[in-house]
């Protein structure tokens, strides 16, 4: 625990560091802080959060700046964060002109959170943990060959051949479709498969297919997530000076391995999680810090937003940005698929 004048100090050199990208002085913390102490008093205690990590000098006759662990104190003592009123209209306003397509709320929200934040947003599509069976249909294409449509939850759509061992009608197909369906209604692959059934033959050749589109539904991994705003990221001062920052995240989005490097572990629920330089499950993003939550409907269809920059980040704007439009986006989710939100959301600083 810091003393509440090291607090403060610690405070000022982090907003000042963020605001102007410039190591900070003793004389700007007397400016900033009006602490009514002496100038020496004030180096003395920055030479101590020096010693304890807190900061760092460049060069001895330079200001100080934030190390990780300063980073860290800072945020967790935001407390609670909000957009401005206007902010969150404006946004739902925006929202609410866009067509009812998922598609376009991630790639707004994507664009919206890059500008807001001024750094790089990644989005990503809600994903089902156990697909549900909806609707069924067959259509006949040839005497034993003939097109499955499969409606699963989320208004997902999934085509597929199948090819009996005999002919078949379409008004025989027709009716193992209606009669599946309704069987079926609701139901995950696993239900399906421990299902006590005695199909006939053609019935129990639709349910193996069926069951292995579903089954490959929930093995598949996160769509290519919606990615804007890296230039924003890449004209920020770290960059002029360090080009190896710019290239790890370059390769890192090229690789297509993004996602999987930013997401903390045991990131659930819909708390805004904070995540601080070498506090980065992957060694190439210790430069960075990521501000990420769920978002969706719990249980059900959940997916990911969240904002990637260099440790230098206006952390209180970009969570509070993060929180809101996480929390629209599950509103609109919830909208589109007839459902109710009843949890408030939540901001979980820590690591």
């Amino acid at each position: 625990m810091l003393s509440p004048r090291k607090e403060i100090i610690l405070k000022s050199i982090v907003g000042q560091y963020i605001a102007r990208a410039r190591p900070v002085s003793s004389r700007s913390i007397m400016a900033d802080c009006n602490l009514r102490v002496s100038p020496a008093t004030i180096r003395n205690e920055m030479a101590k959060l020096g010693e304890e990590g807190y900061i760092t000098r460049p060069h001895p006759s330079a200001g100080s700046i934030p190390l990780d662990k300063g980073y860290r104190c800072y945020v967790d003592s935001l407390g609670d964060v909000a957009l401005p009123a206007v902010e969150q209209r404006l946004i739902s306003h925006v929202f609410h002109q866009v067509e009812m397509e998922l598609e376009e709320w991630l790639s707004l929200a994507a664009a919206l959170i890059a500008r807001m934040a001024q750094n790089a947003a990644v989005v990503t599509m809600p994903k089902w943990d156990s697909c549900q069976f909806k609707h069924l249909e067959l259509v006949s294409l040839q005497d034993s060959l003939a097109l499955v449509v499969l409606v699963l939850s989320g208004a997902r759509l999934r085509q597929h051949l199948i090819t009996f061992d005999q002919p078949v009608s379409q008004a025989q197909l027709t009716i193992v479709a209606n009669k599946l369906s309704a069987a079926y209604a609701g139901l995950t692959s696993e239900q399906i498969s421990t299902r006590d059934s005695s199909f006939p033959r053609l019935e129990q050749q639709v349910t193996d297919c069926l069951l292995r589109i579903m089954e490959a539904e929930d093995r598949r991994e996160y769509a290519a997530p919606y990615l804007d705003g890296v230039h924003f990221t890449l004209n920020q001062p770290e960059f002029a000076h360090d080009y190896h920052m710019a290239l790890n995240l370059m390769e890192l989005i090229e690789q297509r391995n993004l996602l999987r490097s930013i997401v903390p572990s045991g990131l659930t629920g819909d708390k805004v999680r904070v995540v601080i330089g070498r506090e980065n499950k992957t060694e190439t993003f210790h430069d960075y810090s990521v501000v990420i939550s769920r978002y969706g409907l719990p249980r059900e269809a959940v997916g990911t937003v969240g904002v990637i920059g260099p440790t230098r980040m206006a952390y209180s704007r970009t969570i509070a940005t993060v929180a809101y439009l996480a929390s629209v986006l599950s509103g609109l989710v919830a909208r589109l698929y007839g459902r109710k939100l009843s949890a408030e959301r939540d901001v979980d600083t820590t690591s």
